[in-house]
């Protein structure tokens, strides 16, 4: 298996569980239905686990747009594997999601709340600030990509390492989560929202798509505060890019602050 169709793999399996985990929990007449955010937080943390399982031996398991271009910032991954890494997690996103579309097909009909079917698929501000949504994904990425260089400095028994992460996850979900749904994910977002646009959903209403550049933007930016900042704290300094992240994901907090100082 070449290391792109890994993370193609990878991503479907993650987004397979999450997003039919959303669908267990939202959808009328799921067993799962209003399971609660521990049940989500705790499933998304299994999920991610479950897809680095299936392919972090062949690829590294990113299956995390923000997670490559993290590691390329900070010089652990070559530049010129980024955009494929990128596509096959888009492409694998779309592909996780049709199967909870098609995991679930009846009961889309039955769901009258539109917001709800498209949570499903992909996230939005629980407050609708959009400068403070960004900072929300951003901080949470940066977290997130912290976590996963300092779980990367430690040593694990054999197999443990993506439990970890998962666990990571689930942290992130319980305390950052709440206020924008935690994509922290170009591809968990981006992939399903195109999937939601595209597939015959019933009822499904808009993809909203002025949001969408929020939790593509956000964690990338936020991925590469959090790799420029570990390099520069724990290691030699950060690179141009890691300098360039770290400004504008400065400057998106103060105008979120300046944003919130208007209400």
């Amino acid at each position: 298996m070449s290391v792109y169709l890994a993370e193609f793999v990878g991503t479907a399996v993650l987004l397979y569980f999450g997003n039919a985990i959303n669908a267990a929990i939202t959808l009328n007449h799921s067993y799962g239905k209003d399971a609660g955010w521990i049940v989500t937080t705790i499933g998304w943390g299994l999920a991610v686990a479950l897809g680095v399982f299936a392919v972090g031996d062949i690829s590294g398991g990113h299956l995390n747009p923000a997670v490559t271009l993290s590691l390329a910032i900070a010089g652990e991954f070559e530049w010129s594997m980024v955009p494929g890494y990128m596509l096959a997690q888009v492409l694998g996103a779309m592909l996780g999601a049709t199967l909870t579309w098609l995991q679930y097909l009846p009961h889309w009909g039955k769901t009258e709340d539109q917001g709800a079917k498209l949570g499903v698929f992909c996230t939005s501000g629980a407050i609708p600030q959009k400068g403070s949504n960004l900072v929300s994904e951003i901080l949470g990425t940066m977290i997130l990509i912290f976590g996963l260089m300092f779980i990367g400095a430690n040593e694990f028994a054999n197999g443990l390492n993506p439990l970890v992460v998962g666990g990571l996850i689930v942290a992130i979900g319980m305390a950052q989560g709440g206020s924008t749904g935690y994509a922290i994910n170009p591809a968990r977002d981006f992939g399903p929202r195109l999937t939601h646009f595209l597939l015959p959903i019933k009822g499904k209403g808009g993809s909203d798509w002025g949001y969408s550049w929020i939790p593509v933007l956000g964690p990338l930016a936020g991925g590469g505060m959090g790799a420029g900042l570990y390099y520069l704290l724990f290691k030699d300094g950060t690179n141009t890019i890691g300098w360039a992240c770290i400004i504008f994901c400065v400057l998106a907090i103060f105008y979120a602050i300046y944003e919130e100082s208007k209400k």
